[in-house]
């Protein structure tokens, strides 16, 4: 008998590793693993390239009407493809970094991804992270998880990743950014981020990858074997 197959939904601010963290379950669990927060950059990317600003909410609809977007399965995560192109480096670009939880409060953006993500996560079998998945993308999720760290944490780790790949930027600078995003994600009127009741909070500050991954993992087999988180 094939096992069950559950859901699993990954929530929690920008920088607390919800990425990493859910790709690693989905691969341990043999998973789909669907990275929401890639989706809305690329969105944010394809809007910057037609000169779209946030504030135009019909041109926003107009565009977003026909426009295909695509995960793609690849070594080490996922390709990110937009009409065609494969913008998954592109949609990392300091400028999106910026644009994108502007672009994420707009009510039609969300709608249209929301519906692509509860198309995805039909029958299972998925980890999907976000910031409002347990609570609005899949409020039906099996398990959920509420991943979090400290924003001076999440900065340092953020700079590290940047640092490393060659980019000039400064700590205290990413530091303000990265609470600014969360101000933004909590009081955005749609879908804004908050813990589900039913989550299980992770504070991830003072752990390894590999420490939330297990924990995570052991719930999701304890769930898919019968038994209680």
């Amino acid at each position: 008998m094939e096992p069950r197959k559950i859901k699993v939904a990954i929530d929690g601010p920008a920088g607390a590793g919800k990425s990493t963290v859910a790709r690693l379950v989905a691969g341990r669990l043999g998973y789909v693993y669907v990275d929401t927060g890639a989706m809305y950059r690329a969105i944010a990317w394809q809007l910057l390239q037609d000169d779209i600003p946030p504030d135009h909410s019909l041109r926003i609809a107009e565009r977003l009407n026909g426009l295909q977007l695509e995960l793609k399965p690849a070594e080490g995560g996922q390709q990110v493809w937009v009409c065609g192109r494969d913008v998954t480096g592109l949609i990392r670009s300091p400028e999106v970094t910026r644009s994108v939880s502007r672009f994420a409060q707009i009510p039609e953006v969300r709608r249209f991804l929301t519906a692509i993500q509860k198309q995805m996560a039909e029958g299972g079998g998925i980890v999907m992270d976000g910031r409002d998945i347990g609570t609005h993308v899949l409020p039906d999720a099996e398990l959920k998880i509420f991943l979090t760290a400290t924003v001076e944490e999440r900065a340092r780790r953020r700079y590290r990743e940047m640092v490393d790949a060659g980019e000039d930027v400064e700590l205290e600078v990413l530091t303000r950014e990265i609470a600014e995003r969360d101000r933004m994600d909590r009081e955005r009127r749609e879908s804004p981020l908050r813990m589900a009741e039913d989550a299980i909070h992770i504070d991830c500050t003072s752990m390894t990858v590999e420490q939330v991954v297990d924990r995570i993992t052991g719930m999701a087999w304890s769930i898919i074997n019968g038994a209680d988180a």
